[in-house]
């Protein structure tokens, strides 16, 4: 078997000691060969070097003491979350950052998670990245200039009309008015935040999507639409669930244009993904239930909609936590979701059976680049007095971002 990732890793062989039926917890499962290294992620042990840098970091928080956040998203490594202070998905963590008065936060994440760290935190914090190579792929399948160019051309196409022209473009719409509302994933950089914020617009997490295309919507009026992106399978699975057909949800590819009709449409899909979430299929569900009858199936609404359909249910990281830790002793789970996470879960619950729903998974390449020598060596230069690999965000490109971000904070669900 062979596990291939859209990333700095090359194509792998994917090393599996187990076999379909045994407990997953009691294997030492999920591991995979990659270029100078070997990862298992049943195997928590640390080699002397790596408990010498685990001990070393453990000195350096101290010595930093209130000073110092570390933050640490669900896709890390467990040799990273050993030292985050908090563990979230990006929207609990955009709120941890927000409520901070620490002086540095370290984000254990990837780029676009930082930026929108040092947006929502006041100039007195520095907020660093361990890694500055760590960034997102979904995140860059939409660039500022393909959006811009969309807008306009969907604007015109559309016949809706731009907020960025009303006195206040974040207020909902008024009889007889429709506009096209944008909506960005948390999945990208800070001067897409910034477009949609100055055009009245809002950040979504997977968290809270419903809620956030529902505050659309009112800006966008009855015969508006929400311009969603980067995450064509978000969107499209969170409109599904709100009993918006697929009629009206046409894809949008940059440098091609629509993928069905833009007049009339109510949510236009930015034709970007996952390459993680996108693996998981529903020949994958299939097989787990015909070999647990009685299982069941929770994934990331980054999924496509067919593997979103057949699971279950489905939600953020965060969610997938929640419903794995509810779930009673011995029900067995498969989860369509990053590896790392997956592994986790299943230490955690050894009274379950959880395996990833992809049997030839890999971690999220990116989120792998942040590597306990890298948050060391932030801590230690940290200690000597620099700011390293410091996530500055424009003044005028943080703005709008504000706008955006907190708008998206304070919606819930």
């Amino acid at each position: 078997m062979f596990c291939a990732t859209d990333g700095c890793f090359q194509t792998s062989r994917l090393i599996r000691s187990f076999k379909k039926g045994k407990r997953l917890a009691n294997m030492r499962a999920m591991s995979i060969s990659l270029p100078m290294c070997s990862v298992d992620f049943m195997d928590t042990t640390l080699s002397m070097e790596e408990q010498a840098i685990a001990d070393h970091i453990q000195d350096l928080k101290k010595q930093l003491g209130d000073d110092l956040l570390i933050l640490g998203h669900h896709y890390q490594r467990d040799s990273i979350v050993m030292h985050a202070d908090f563990l979230g998905d990006s929207f609990m963590l955009s709120q941890k950052a927000a409520d901070s008065s620490a002086k540095y936060i370290v984000f254990c994440g990837v780029h676009f998670m930082a930026e929108s760290a040092d947006i929502l935190t006041s100039d007195e914090q520095s907020v660093i990245l361990p890694n500055m190579r760590a960034g997102c792929s979904m995140a860059d399948m939409a660039t500022l200039s393909e959006v811009e160019v969309a807008w306009a051309d969907l604007l015109s196409e559309s016949g809706l009309s731009d907020p960025i022209n009303r006195k206040h473009p974040e207020h909902p719409a008024e009889d007889g008015e429709s506009y096209l509302v944008p909506v960005t994933y948390m999945n990208s950089s800070a001067d897409l935040k910034d477009f949609v914020g100055r055009h009245g617009g809002v950040v979504c997490t997977s968290s809270n999507a419903q809620g956030v295309l529902n505050w659309a919507f009112e800006r966008a009026g009855p015969g508006g639409a929400v311009l969603f992106f980067p995450d064509q399978h978000l969107g499209r699975n969170t409109g599904r669930a709100m009993g918006i057909s697929e009629e009206v949800m046409p894809t949008w590819t940059p440098g091609i244009g629509a993928m069905g009709e833009i007049k009339g449409s109510r949510i236009i899909l930015w034709h970007g993904f996952c390459s993680v979430h996108k693996r998981f299929t529903p020949q994958q569900i299939h097989d787990f239930r015909s070999q647990y009858p009685d299982g069941v199936v929770v994934v990331h609404p980054e999924c496509p909609k067919e593997t979103v359909e057949l699971a279950d249910t489905n939600g953020s990281t965060q969610y997938i936590r929640n419903y794995v830790n509810d779930l009673p002793a011995g029900s067995n789970v498969a989860i369509g979701t990053e590896i790392n996470m997956v592994a986790r879960l299943a230490r955690e619950h050894p009274d379950k059976h959880i395996e990833c729903l992809d049997d030839e998974i890999c971690p999220c390449s990116t989120m792998y680049m942040i590597h306990p020598a890298y948050l060391m060596d932030v801590l230690e230069r940290l200690v000597n007095g620099e700011i390293p690999n410091q996530v500055i965000v424009p003044d005028e490109v943080q703005e709008g971002s504000l706008l955006a971000l907190n708008r998206m904070l304070a919606i819930l669900k």
